[in-house]
């Protein structure tokens, strides 16, 4: 077996009717389709993957999150090319988004260029351009 991408990932919001907001602007931007828009869960699917956000049970309500605890620690989309990460990063700013790191070259591997931002719950949610086979050898196609 070979995995093709990753079929869906859901994050539970502490403020859901916050976090929806934000992701209804942030998902359709990076080609995400609405699926579900309800009081519960928004879910939106594209890219060979899907992102849901859904309420969180009435006694975890407004927790915050923490990046190092156990669970989620970020997520980052891939993106086709550098030039959307700086697209991204202008869309994000427009947003008055929360930038943890503008767009760079970094460390992790030849030609890493990356950016990191938080949503409303303090999620750490980033982009990083994966073009043909990538840096870790997987097709963005």
């Amino acid at each position: 077996m070979e995995v093709n991408g990753i079929a869906h990932i859901f994050l539970t919001a502490s403020n859901f009717s916050r976090s929806r907001e934000f992701y209804r602007k942030l998902l359709p931007f990076l080609g995400l389709k609405p699926m579900i828009d309800s009081d519960q869960i928004y879910y939106c699917v594209g890219g060979r993957t899907a992102v849901g956000i859904n309420a969180p049970s009435p006694e975890h309500a407004g927790a915050a999150f923490e990046q190092n605890r156990v669970g989620l620690h970020h997520l980052c989309f891939r993106a086709r090319e550098r030039a959307d990460i700086d697209e991204l990063h202008g869309f994000l700013c427009s947003l008055g988004v929360r930038i943890i790191r503008a767009p760079r070259e970094d460390q992790w591997a030849p030609g890493y260029y990356s950016l990191l931002f938080e949503d409303p719950r303090r999620n750490k949610v980033g982009a990083q351009p994966c073009p043909g086979k990538g840096i870790a050898g997987l097709s963005s196609a």
